[in-house]
């Protein structure tokens, strides 16, 4: 017979958890979660209560619920069963066992007020700001890319296709709205290359092109301490180099800049140079004839440097399965945002830790 669980039950089981190593309560051991309310509070206004009815959930408790979403990539729905069901969820967010638990349209609801107030990158400067007073200021220059993120494949013709590149509502969609409403009009097909590894006897192989469907999340890291600096969010099929100057962070105390052949262009090189930088951009293999010897040693050099913004998007793909489940980049500019910001606030616990003297 399974008896009822007791108060020290439920204390106890959290200290086993805290003793497995938790990074939950790690989180919200070191970030005070406090700092975002003004901005939370200005973006989602709520009545004053005059009227009666059940109170509202504290803003502060709704944000952590959208950062638990990107940590480890929840819908609504199985976000808050699990709320519900796990002990830690719960102790991350403050709440007992017999405390209510926003619903899934409530976190829908408090989501989309924070598309609508364009809150994402308040929240995103603020931590940003706290982690910089905290000492881990941007160093060691910068490292820029891009990686798709994956959205739901939408199945349309060629002219509807057609229709959606050129900025218009397809045929007979705007007499269906239900069917528009669940039809995502911003997010693109392209290409995504992967170059083949030669056999180990040396020959050649063909490099793969996989399609993809979705969007985009370019950002720029910091080198010293590998923090998301600045970002933004496109369609999948964006160019990257057009994107350089939305991301790099002006105030890094080095001047240098990484990043791949995609933004090696005479703009982006001009835009650099005109403010001080200097551009550790790989270039690019010259038309019809082998890159020089020199050339290829200078882009080694760099992708050793460049390589470590693809531990961030290992991460984000990874651990923090993130996915574009919504549709319109506005909603996508809310989710890779809050996946910026939840990262940061990973690999701030993670650079905490090892400063600690064990």
């Amino acid at each position: 017979m399974v008896r009822q669980p007791g108060f020290f039950d439920v204390e106890e089981r959290l200290r086993e958890l805290s003793a497995k190593g938790d990074d939950l309560e790690r989180i919200a051991v070191l970030v005070d979660f406090a700092m975002f309310r003004a901005e939370l509070e200005q973006a989602v206004p709520r009545a004053d209560g005059a009227k009666g009815g059940r109170p509202a959930f504290d803003h502060v408790l709704m944000f952590k619920i959208l950062l638990l979403q990107a940590m480890h990539g929840l819908s609504d729905e199985p976000c808050e069963y699990l709320i519900k069901d796990r002990l830690s969820f719960m102790r991350f967010l403050g709440l007992g066992l017999a405390d209510p638990v926003p619903d899934a349209n409530t976190i829908w609801t408090f989501r989309e007020a924070l598309k609508r107030a364009g809150a994402v990158e308040w929240l995103f400067a603020r931590f940003d700001a706290t982690l910089r007073a905290a000492g881990y200021l941007a160093m060691g220059g910068q490292i820029v890319d891009a990686t798709i993120v994956a959205a739901p494949k939408q199945r349309n013709t060629e002219a509807e296709r057609a229709a959606i590149k050129a900025g218009q509502v397809p045929e007979g969609w705007a007499e269906r709205p239900a069917k528009l409403r669940q039809k995502d009009r911003d997010a693109r097909w392209t290409v995504k290359f992967s170059k083949a590894k030669p056999r180990e006897d040396g020959a050649p192989q063909v490099d793969l092109a996989v399609p993809a469907f979705g969007y985009k999340n370019h950002v720029a890291i910091d080198r010293r301490h590998g923090l998301i600096r600045g970002w933004t969010a496109s369609h999948a099929a964006a160019h990257d180099g057009a994107r350089l100057a939305e991301m790099v962070d002006a105030d890094n105390t080095a001047g240098d800049v990484w990043a791949d052949t995609a933004y090696r262009s005479a703009k982006n090189e001009a835009w650099l140079a005109g403010r001080g930088l200097v551009s550790r951009i790989h270039r690019k293999k010259p038309p019809g004839r082998p890159m020089a010897a020199r050339t290829r040693r200078a882009n080694a050099r760099k992708s050793a440097v460049r390589s470590a913004v693809e531990h961030v998007f290992a991460r984000q793909k990874g651990p923090m399965g993130l996915v574009v489940r919504t549709i319109g980049i506005a909603r996508a500019r809310v989710k890779i945002g809050l996946a910026n910001l939840a990262y940061n606030l990973k690999r701030f616990v993670w650079l905490t830790g090892k400063a600690t003297p064990a």
